[in-house]
Order: structure tokens, then sequence, then C-alpha cells
């Protein structure tokens, strides 16, 4: 199967092109953005040798269902969908910190919590947790935004002391953070899924705070199946997840931990298929909806026509 792993567009009006670890970002005339949601797929924040079939297209339309269902909690950038891996919408001047919310203790929270440490950000973790085991109520743990390397844990005090946000707009990218969770968790819930632990970004246009790229995906959220939570947790079994954190555990099981000058280990083909089948589960776990495979012959092709089509017809008039 084809896997769209770059894309390299002349579209009309293209004042910049920008490639994230997974998007590549065409602007238009310094004023509007195409999102390209490739199948590139990263863990450890360094971006792995082989693409996803269908990853670009399951986190696209995952992502535009929330935008959409959230709107009425915090306004995002989201314009239209002009190709199923294509979101188009209004330039944000980012903030460069990620809101990081976690409603429970794993991943890289029960990693730092196993090393004895009791705080995470800042903000205090309770002493005689369990892996996979609810705080008492979510926490809030942001990250730097790194263009290049690791995105780092930092504390509310430190962002502010560095500037890195106002605490009128930090209070208000925390109240954000907490009620899309909360609006993502009953979301979750009401499929049969525990949403774990996710992050948002944020932005500013003309003064005004929006929502900005990705949420409640499986590249930047934790889902448990709620079904068998409790008996897998009194038993202190894994729990049944749909996130990437099975790469990272595949990846760790080859000795790769993303650390400097080390080269990821080449990826079998099934494994490849079996992220691919559990991307599509997800997709069809959390919207309820069978997921339709868009045809992969002829991709790169595909998704510049429908981008210029929608330019054409909407905002180079």
């Amino acid at each position: 199967m084809q896997a769209l792993i770059e894309t390299r567009f002349a579209l009309p009006g293209q004042t910049s092109f920008y490639k994230g670890k997974i998007r590549d970002v065409y602007t238009i005339d310094n004023q509007w953005m195409l999102m390209v949601v490739t199948d590139r797929i990263s863990a450890f924040d360094v971006v792995l040798p082989k693409g996803i079939p269908y990853k670009g297209q399951v986190l696209n339309q995952i992502a535009a269902k929330f935008l959409d269902a959230t709107a009425d909690i915090v306004p995002n950038w989201k314009m239209a969908t002009p190709d199923p891996m294509v979101t188009a919408g209004i330039i944000c001047e980012p903030f460069k910190v990620e809101m990081v919310i976690r409603g429970y203790l794993c991943g890289h929270a029960w990693r730092e919590y196993k090393k004895g440490k009791r705080s995470l950000c800042g903000v205090s973790m309770p002493e005689g947790m369990t892996e996979n085991q609810a705080f008492p109520e979510p926490i809030i743990t942001p990250t730097t935004k790194a263009a290049i390397g690791h995105d780092e844990d930092i504390s509310r005090e430190e962002i502010l002391e560095r500037g890195l946000l106002s605490t009128k707009d930090y209070d208000a990218l925390e109240h954000y953070t907490k009620s899309l969770f909360e609006k993502g968790s009953n979301m979750a819930r009401e499929k049969g899924l525990i949403l774990v632990d996710t992050k948002y970004e944020f932005g500013k246009a003309n003064g005004k705070i929006y929502l900005i790229d990705e949420i409640h995906t499986p590249d930047s959220s934790r889902y448990f199946y709620l079904d068998g939570y409790e008996q897998r947790l009194a038993r202190g079994e894994p729990q049944r997840q749909l996130s990437k954190e099975f790469v990272r555990e595949w990846l760790m099981e080859q000795g790769f931990r993303g650390q400097e000058n080390q080269i990821p280990p080449p990826m079998p083909d099934a494994f490849i298929d079996q992220i691919s089948d559990r991307y599509i589960e997800l997709f069809e776990k959390i919207t309820g909806e069978k997921f339709i495979k868009t045809p992969v012959d002829n991709l790169h092709q595909r998704i510049e026509k429908n981008c210029i089509r929608f330019l054409s017809g909407n905002i180079r008039q």
C-alpha cells in the first residue's frame, strides 16, 4: 500500500512552506494555510523511516470531527477539509508551549513516577499510585514546543518567568484545556473509551486565541478501553489501549529511545500493517463511523488537485 511521505506542491498564492514532523503546511497569501497530514509517524520526537498507510487520513478526519465538536468551547483555526488528508484554515501565531493534560498515571508521567519523582511540571502527584490509575483530578503538565529535538517539560512558573505566555493568556489556555479534556472524555466514554491524556496547541490571530493543529487523535492522545479497565487495574495488568504507545514500546524493545546518534530500527511490513489497522480501529471506535479508505493511487496528484480546486473556488476568488 502507498503511504504519503512528503509533498512538494506549487499552489496558487503560495507564500511559504513548512515541513513539520507529520504535517506539510502551505501558507497562502500570508493569510491562510493548507495543512497536509502525511502518513509519516514519529516516536520520541524522531520521524521514523517508513510511513503508515491511511494514518494521515485517520488523523485529519478525527481532528476535523473534534474541532467541529468543540468549537463552542474555544474558536479554532479550521475552515474546511478540501481532501481527506488536508485541512484549510486561518493562520495563527502559535504559542511556544503545548498544553498537556493527564487524567491517568501512565506513559511519560509513569516513567518519571517510577524514578521516584512526585512532581511533574511543578504539579504534585500523590504517593502510592499505581500505573494507569486515575489522578484525583486531571493535571496539566505543559511542554515547550521544539521545532527540532525533544519537547521539554516546563512548569507554569517557568512559562511566565520566561515570558512564553502572559498570565492572562496562560490562565485562558488552562481553562480551555480543562474544558476540552472534559468534553473529549465525555465523548470517549459514550463510545466505550477512556481519554487518558492528550495535548492541545493554541495560537493567536488578531489578538484572539484559537485552538490549532490536531485534537484528540491517536498521535496527540492516549485512549484506554473502558470495558475491563477496573479489573485490569486491580490485577496490575496492562490496559487495552488505542494510542501510539505500542509503537514506542516496540521501539524500546529494539533498544531505541530517540537518544542522540541512535538510528531507528527498520519496521517490518507486518508491523506497519498492524499500526495502520490500529489507527483505523481508533477512528471507528472514537467516531462510531465506518472508516472509508480513500484510494491511495496517485496520492500526491489527488491532494494537489483538491487543494487547487479549493483555493480556486474559495480563498483565491
